[in-house]
């Protein structure tokens, strides 16, 4: 079983940047690949980003591409996503996420663990 809660969310400006955090229970953590989701009003909820196990490896969706960095501590059983340039098209709940399987994948139903997510709102 792992608990994971998410933190860091706000509202902000356009073009401003913010750290989401994702704190993990479990001596499993340093095992398993790690992802973020997100999901605004009325949209289904979307693959954001991906790390491996070890870290070495990460993977984006397009529409982050170059404005996100996702990161993991696994000595704080932790997981990151720094988010700069901040669009008001990235604003949702951000939810952070266990992955059944090693490799990447943007499959909602590949991942199985969740947080409760965290809101990001972002004003023009």
């Amino acid at each position: 079983q792992v608990q994971l809660v998410e933190s860091g969310g706000g509202l902000v400006q356009a073009g401003d940047s913010l750290r989401l955090s994702c704190a993990a229970s479990g001596r499993t953590f340093s095992s398993r690949a790690m992802g973020w989701f997100r999901q605004a009003p009325g949209k289904e909820r979307e693959f954001v980003a991906f790390i491996t196990r070890s870290g070495v490896s990460t993977y984006y969706a397009d529409s982050v591409k170059g404005r996100f960095t996702i990161s993991r501590d696994n000595a704080k059983n932790a997981v990151y996503l720094q988010m700069i340039s901040l669009k008001p098209e990235d604003t949702a709940v951000y939810y952070c996420a266990v992955a059944a399987k090693l490799a990447w994948t943007t499959s909602r139903d590949d991942y199985d663990y969740w947080g409760q997510g965290t809101q990001v709102t972002v004003s023009s």
